[in-house]
């Protein structure tokens, strides 16, 4: 049984990932609620593109908690994990008679936030 200590939160974020919102959805959802370790070995065996910035994120989470508040990174997992679509980079792929057809090049901003576990 999982008690959580509800006023410390460890919060990282990563915005502007050249990725599709639908993309590391896939990936995040199957993080979600886990242990840190955890979600640090289905990371690495995934094979989507969309694991290693979520794997940067969620590194840069736990030495957040460890580095400002002096925790220990096993102690902690993941209560929240959203992803968000960012701007599109607009860019035109060149087409017949001189025209200009529009390119939507997706990106996404990625939220963790991480609590600790105390049994």
């Amino acid at each position: 049984m999982k008690i959580v200590n509800s006023d410390l939160k460890i919060k990282a974020l990563a915005r502007h990932i050249r990725m599709s919102p639908n993309k590391v959805q896939r990936v995040i959802s199957q993080i979600r609620g886990r242990s840190y370790e955890e979600a640090l070995m289905i990371l690495e065996f995934m094979p989507y593109r969309a694991c290693n910035p979520i794997l940067q994120l969620l590194a840069s989470a736990a030495a957040n908690a460890n580095h400002n508040f002096g925790l220990n990174k096993t102690d902690l997992f993941i209560s929240g994990i959203q992803v968000d679509r960012g701007r599109f980079l607009k860019r035109l792929q060149p087409r017949a008679q001189g025209r200009g057809y529009p390119i939507h090049k997706p990106t996404s901003h990625i939220t963790i936030v991480m609590e600790v576990t105390s049994e």
